[in-house]
């Protein structure tokens, strides 16, 4: 089984787009929604606490794509 790293923490409109640019380039990923989860569970949550985990083993090609991805803003 594949160790999971934190990489961005944010919104799920930014966390999707993030997520869709790496899933382009075969890496592999995931997302939590803790956005979604506290709303299902009846508590309340910040909007920007969905979280993206990306394969331990693609951190740094991944972190090098996400500084591009926001250095094009």
């Amino acid at each position: 089984m594949n160790q999971y790293e934190l990489l961005l923490t944010d919104s799920a409109i930014t966390i999707n787009r993030v997520a869709q640019v790496l899933k382009e380039n075969g890496i592999t990923i995931h997302i939590r929604d803790n956005v979604n989860s506290a709303r299902l569970a009846g508590f309340g949550s910040t909007q920007n606490d969905v979280e993206l985990h990306v394969a331990a083993s693609d951190i740094i090609r991944a972190q090098s794509i996400v500084k591009s991805l926001f250095a094009e803003d």
